[in-house]
């Protein structure tokens, strides 16, 4: 590696050796930097190479809140540190040194999972429970060990505006956000799953930084004018003073890893991170985390939102890719919809339900060069990758918060729809990912919601937002996203648990679903290639195969609102092992469970049924 990446501890901002503060500022437009300890002194940093600041000191203790004050051609200003690891008062206030070697974590033994164990169960902290606190999330871990997913995946937690956001807002890469508990609350939740044996993936956005709070432009050229993004202008990755931002980056993710003990990070919209260098800013992430990793005898991963279907981010880098460990394929997800009835517009247009669903049980991709209506050009390559390298779901945060009204399948689908959605995903050779809620089948929805301080800015936000949707606007309007009303109703609704009714039935399904995944060995092995997945478009309905030299296992899917009757060319019924209609999952609104005879499968509508064949 030809950049200086020091894997024992951080490289920039405020870190702690032999009780002294180690001080490392990027700033290069400043002919002087300080720095202003509160109730303390304020102290002259010595310029090194490049624009960089650095000093040791004794002054500057652990707790203590302090500011850096640049000094510029015509100003001198009184800032945040731009790597600061806590903002208690804010994303405005001064940052409070930390010595994250503090924390003892008690989780020696433990040393992750293999990659196709992954089972993700995805989070918001904020939302997941009434205290919105990272305390309160370590009290519904044994749920998520009963429901028997294996990885947790917290939305972004780095330092924003206000006490409520999605997290995509971020402006304090470093910093874990105050109101969820902080730098201390996330290393409790993480230590607390890894003693429950659950893997903790989070949530980083490194292709763009939030508007409010975001004084990196003051000390550096952090973002360049060569390229645009949905969100503004794009990150510096291959620009002049790129050196510095990509160290910026490498030094968070390891920090993650290293002092966080995070399994995995899940980087957001990587198709929105513009570097034309040689060596892409992602590759060179993997190749330090391959050091990294080697060095510690771990194997944290790196997983990308991707939705450029280029096999390029998810291949090796000695096969000329980024590395990345696995990505999420949203195409899945359109054709499921599609499937269960969701109307063709938007980007669901380009879909056609179960026919698409069968192309991405085999192919992962359902656009791998094929021409895109949509998009009027031929999209994507075909991706020969193992299953592991794919992330499938029937939810997450953004196909349900991006919805005007952010309704979730309990609210679109009927009971029977939604668990075969979710046998749909949990049946498939890929990495399956619920999100928080589903599993009982939630209804609440989950809205966009911010909590800004500027009033230009809010009210950017709701035009935005209304401009969006501005289609559906003879319906009625979009929530306010920044009223505290948007927020508390995305609150899941825990209590729902305790009836004995649907709720219950929908819990139960989804736990022996995943626990059939885990124990049948055609399910476990994630074989994309001894599968077969046969579409009937006339009746909605799909067959997928799935085989090994062990079992032969046939799911049967229906998507219609009719029972249906399918012939099973060549093969013997021997065993049913799951039908999403039995009465332990259906109860008393439950249609007949799907009968085998003579050749043929009578299943119910809105159904899956699993069985065993030779």
């Amino acid at each position: 590696m030809e950049k200086d990446y020091t894997l024992e501890f951080r490289n920039v901002g405020v870190n702690f050796n032999a009780g002294n503060a180690d001080i490392y500022v990027w700033a290069p437009l400043a002919k002087q930097v300080n720095i202003s300890i509160l109730q303390g002194p304020k102290l002259a940093l010595e310029p090194s190479q490049r624009g960089v600041w650095k000093l040791t000191t004794s002054e500057l203790p652990p707790g203590a809140e302090y500011l850096f004050e640049l000094v510029l051609e015509d100003e001198t200003m009184l800032l945040p540190d731009p790597c600061s690891l806590y903002q208690p008062g804010g994303v405005h206030a001064p940052s409070r040194a930390v010595d994250l070697r503090s924390f003892s974590f008690t989780d020696t033994s433990w040393k992750g999972l293999a990659l196709d164990e992954f089972i993700i169960y995805e989070l918001h902290i904020g939302t997941f429970t009434a205290q919105g606190s990272f305390e309160a999330a370590i009290e519904k871990i044994d749920h998520l060990v009963d429901l028997g997913v294996t990885a947790v995946e917290i939305m972004p937690v780095a330092a924003f505006p206000g006490k409520r956001n999605w997290g995509y807002d971020g402006v304090f890469a470093f910093a874990v956000q105050e109101s969820y508990g902080g730098p201390e609350g996330l290393m409790r939740f993480v230590d607390a799953c890894h003693a429950k044996g659950l893997a903790v993936i989070l949530d980083v956005v490194y292709n763009h930084f939030g508007p409010e709070g975001n004084y990196l432009p003051h000390y550096g050229p952090y973002f360049t004018d060569k390229y645009s993004t949905p969100w503004g202008q794009a990150v510096n990755f291959d620009d002049a003073g790129a050196d510095e931002v990509r160290r910026f980056v490498i030094e968070n993710m390891l920090m993650w890893f290293r002092d966080f003990h995070i399994d995995a990070l899940r980087l957001d919209a990587v198709h929105a991170i513009k570097d034309m260098g040689a060596t892409h800013i992602l590759a060179e992430m993997r190749a330090v985390l391959d050091h990294y990793n080697l060095s510690r005898g771990m194997n944290h991963r790196l997983i990308v939102e991707c939705d450029l279907n280029a096999p390029r981010y998810i291949n090796s880098l000695q096969k000329g890719g980024y590395g990345m460990s696995a990505q999420w394929i949203d195409e899945f997800h359109h054709a499921l919809r599609v499937a269960a009835g969701q109307p063709q517009q938007g980007y669901y247009a380009d879909f056609n339900g179960v026919e698409d669903l069968a192309k991405s049980y085999a192919d992962a991709y359902v656009y791998d060069g094929r021409y895109s209506e949509e998009r009027q050009r031929s999209f994507g390559a075909r991706a020969d990758n193992a299953a592991c390298r794919f992330v499938v779901f029937s939810q997450n945060h953004d196909q349900v918060g991006n919805r005007m009204l952010g309704e979730r399948s309990g609210t679109l689908y009927s009971p029977s729809m939604m668990r075969l959605l979710a046998a749909a995903v949990l049946v498939s050779p890929y990495l399956p990912l619920l999100f928080m809620g589903e599993e009982w089948g939630e209804s609440r929805p989950f809205l966009y919601f911010v909590d800004h301080s500027e009033p230009s800015l809010i009210e950017a936000v709701r035009k935005g937002r209304a401009e969006e949707f501005k289609a559906f606007q003879q319906q009625q309007d979009p929530p306010d996203p920044q009223s505290s009303e948007s927020f508390l109703r995305s609150k899941i609704s825990w209590p729902e648990l305790a009836f004995a009714g649907s709720a219950k039935h929908m819990f139960d399904f989804y736990k022996d679903m995943i626990k059939l995944r885990k124990t049948q060995p055609v399910l476990r092995n994630g074989d994309r290639f001894n599968l077969r997945a046969d579409a009937y478009p006339a009746q909605h309905c799909l067959l997928l195969y799935r085989w090994n030299a062990q079992e032969k296992l046939v799911a049967v899917m229906n998507f219609s609102s009719e029972r249906q009757s399918l012939a099973l060319p060549g093969i013997t019924i021997i065993h049913k092992l799951i039908d999403s209609e039995q009465g332990s999952y259906a109860g008393n609104e439950g249609q007949h469970a799907s009968v085998v005879a003579e050749g043929t499968v009578l299943i119910a509508p809105e159904s899956f049924s699993l069985f065993s064949y030779v």
